[in-house]
């Protein structure tokens, strides 16, 4: 049988109304009494009872920082970006304009300083207002600030759900809760803190929580600096945000903005001056959207991403993924960075006009390291990180590994074919094995049967020979030059300076591929998808078949500028949280990876690249006449769509990438037209490094340029030669034996540059 509702207690009736009104006044009254009045002063045993029940309540708030904005920072101190869960800035009462605290107060709290935490007056006025038909709240400041710091313990720890809010949630438990630890609060703290607590905690707008927030949102300008009916305004506003919202109801804006300026009139806060000229004001905003995230950096969007995801990788920030999320974005962080935001500017300003306008979108990256530190120094693509019309829109980081970017099902491109940069790896082992870089080899040797007998002490098989017999290895059927006058001998350095691919495999066939493995390894060199090591004894990559991230290679060629140490790359100096406490950040990270004398020798080769070889028209100047000691090499895949230029000077390193970055890397790089200009074939000199050398001119000498140190003489001119047999170049070539060498030329013979729209000598095989 359904129970009826009892007429007499329908709070829908006046009798209703009545009883519910003396039932609850009864029920507070004691309640209040009980909160407010020692034990000891109170008779009866109603009385006693109710302080009982309230001494079981928790009386004990903690009361921890609210969330707070995360910054990123550029080395100059300038802001990269802002993080946030909540946008909210804190500042103290000092920083507050004094009309924000006598506004707040005299609308929301008048006897604020007069209650001790719960206004029994104010509680009588609202039941009365109740039991007449008309809602009215009753809280305190001081009971909003708990409310507010619970629910905002409760979204820090993922608990939305348990959100509780005036009105709508929260019973009759739940208030007395809050009164009692109101209470609890104001023997704690002192009336200016709880107002600044408030002030700091409370939300305005979805992108704006505390005063400064919103300050800047609604009104571009600080809680400092507000007009009076400014803080009137925004004193009303916490009221109801949306019901208030001034860009949306603005004329419910200014009724509440009036209604507040006449209780600030009518307590004495204001003169009567003072409001007729408030009221008279038109209500009008200059908003300063909150851009959250490194979506909306305007200068290094996808280093910022970058440093995102080394903080999100972190153990040092949390046990999982969700904890470190929540000090990132809620934890007020200060993040200092690595990037110059100058050679940023240099940086983003080369690869936005090395394709211009790109309906075809071809993507153009570049990064540069300082060696002998690992500090990145800037970080730059050809890509909108957000959707913009016209643009080439793209939320991959072309610059790092997979695991350091966001994007596709796959996470991120992980990099590209760095082709023939990978050629100076295998003539460092060739120094590193004591053999002159002046020693005259045969370059026409284009075959090498799968029972060749390489040398390779590692435990490792040797994989992927260049031959005929086995076309399932995906191999080319022969080694291919750029051009057919250079198959040929030559000495070791003039191989590497003209990127002759034949060469790379005759200097090869005379070394250790452990040695080669080992340093690659070294220097930092791995598989930008996968991060395993680049098995150098897998052939193709002596030619550079395996995916490396621009900023891998630009670490690797910073080893030979810092003497053979390698410096792991870092982007994070400094991490401060809200207290000033300093959380892990990066530090130098380095070790010895090639002999100091092996790294002079490839400056010395790699400066004649430059000099006289693949790159010589693209040799840096800081006037027409005058240039600076550096060190580079060009790159170009088989399919030519990527191409890079690597180089260094004494003080900055630089990967300078062009090519196809939509993904699959099966669109040639021919038949193109880019800035208007048509390419037959691009190389990795025509754009990557025309973008290095600009890039490199304008930021190089604020990080030194200082001359090279000269490699020992024997790893330049070796002992006396002994002219090497020309073989066919058809011809199987006996097992490596003793090199032979000349010596160094005193004036080495200039190769001719292709001219632009050519072909170079950078034709790799596929992988």
């Amino acid at each position: 049988m359904a129970t009826g509702k009892n007429p007499l207690f329908d709070t829908a009736t006046t009798l209703g109304k009545i009883l519910l009104f003396l039932g609850v006044s009864a029920i507070c009254g004691v309640l209040v009494a009980g909160l407010l009045v020692p034990a000891a002063a109170v008779t009866g045993s109603s009385a006693s009872g109710s302080i009982k029940f309230f001494e079981t309540l928790p009386a004990e708030l903690q009361v921890d920082p609210p969330s707070q904005s995360t910054s990123i920072l550029a080395s100059d101190g300038s802001v990269i970006a802002n993080l946030y869960a909540e946008n909210r800035t804190r500042v103290t009462l000092d920083q507050m304009s004094p009309y924000v605290k006598d506004a707040v107060i005299a609308i929301e709290d008048s006897r604020f300083y007069e209650h001790g935490g719960v206004d029994t007056t104010g509680i009588m006025r609202a039941l009365v207002s109740t039991a007449r038909g008309n809602r009215q709240g009753a809280s305190t400041i001081t009971q909003q600030y708990v409310n507010n710091v619970i629910n905002s313990s409760l979204e820090a720890e993922g608990k939305s759900d348990q959100v509780l809010l005036n009105g709508v949630n929260k019973g009759v438990g739940d208030k007395l809760r809050e009164m009692k630890l109101a209470i609890a609060l104001e023997k704690k703290f002192t009336k200016e803190q709880i107002l600044e607590g408030y002030l700091n905690i409370v939300f305005f707008n979805r992108d704006a929580y505390g005063i400064e927030a919103a300050s800047k949102f609604f009104f571009s300008t600080t809680a400092k600096d507000l007009t009076l009916p400014q803080a009137a305004l925004l004193a009303g506003l916490v009221n109801s945000p949306s019901f208030f919202d001034p860009i949306n109801n603005p004329e419910n804006a200014q009724a509440r903005r009036d209604l507040v300026l006449q209780s600030m009139l009518t307590q004495g806060k204001i003169q009567q001056a003072d409001y007729d000229a408030a009221v008279a004001t038109p209500v009008e905003t200059k908003v300063t959207p909150a851009r959250q995230g490194c979506a909306y950096s305007a200068t290094a969007p996808y280093f910022c991403d970058y440093v995102l995801h080394l903080l999100l990788n972190n153990p040092a920030y949390g046990a999982d993924a969700e904890e470190r999320e929540r000090k990132v974005f809620r934890g007020g962080l200060t993040i200092k960075t690595t990037l110059d935001p100058n050679a940023q500017a240099v940086a983003q300003a080369q690869v936005e006009g090395s394709a211009g306008e790109n309906p075809d979108k071809w993507g153009a990256s570049l990064v540069s390291v300082q060696p002998g530190s690992g500090k990145i120094i800037s970080m730059a693509q050809n890509t909108q990180f957000l959707e913009a019309e016209g643009k080439f829109n793209n939320v991959i980081n072309f610059n790092v590994d997979m695991r350091d970017a966001q994007g596709n099902d796959l996470g991120g491109l992980g990099g590209f074919q760095p082709g023939s940069t990978m050629k100076p790896f295998t003539f460092a082992q060739w120094l590193d094995e004591g053999k002159s870089m002046n020693t005259i080899l045969n370059g026409s040797v284009r075959k090498y049967p799968l029972n060749y007998r390489w040398k390779n002490t590692c435990p490792t098989r040797v994989d992927g020979a260049y031959n005929t017999a086995e076309e399932g290895l995906g191999a080319a059927k022969d080694l291919q030059n750029a051009e057919d006058g250079y198959y040929k001998n030559m000495s070791v350095v003039d191989g590497l300076a003209n990127s002759i691919n034949t060469m790379t495999f005759a200097t090869a066939a005379q070394v250790d591929l452990c040695g080669i493995q080992k340093i690659v390894d070294a220097a930092g060199i791995h598989a930008g998808q996968t991060n395993e090591p680049v098995p150098m004894t897998r052939l193709s990559n002596l030619l550079g078949a395996t995916q490396t991230s621009p900023l891998t290679m630009a670490s690797a060629f910073a080893t030979f500028a810092n003497d053979g140490k390698y410096c792991e790359p870092i982007a994070i100096e400094s991490v401060t949280d809200a207290s000033g406490a300093q959380l892990p950040a990066q530090a130098a990270n380095c070790r010895d990876a090639i002999k100091p004398e092996v790294a002079r020798g490839v400056s010395f080769a790699l400066q004649e690249v430059l000099n006289r070889g693949s790159g010589s028209l693209i040799q840096p100047r800081i006037s027409t006449r005058t240039s600076f000691p550096i060190a580079a090499k060009t790159g170009t895949n088989d399919p030519n769509n990527s191409t890079w230029v690597v180089g260094y000077t004494s003080g900055l390193a630089t990967a300078s990438w062009f090519g196809d970055a939509l993904g699959g890397q099966d669109r040639p790089g021919r038949n193109l037209t880019l800035n208007g200009k048509f390419y037959k074939a691009i190389d990795g000199y025509m754009i990557a490094g025309p973008q290095f050398s600009n890039y490199m001119t304008q930021v190089a000498p604020a990080y030194g340029t200082d001359p090279f140190k000269a490699p020992p003489s024997s790893l330049v001119n070796g002992p006396a030669p002994t002219p090497a047999p020309r073989q066919s170049t058809q011809a199987t070539p006996a097992p490596s034996g003793p090199a032979t060498s000349s010596p160094a030329p005193s004036s080495p013979a200039p190769s001719e540059p292709a001219p632009p729209g050519q072909d170079k000598k950078e034709d790799e095989p596929k992988p």
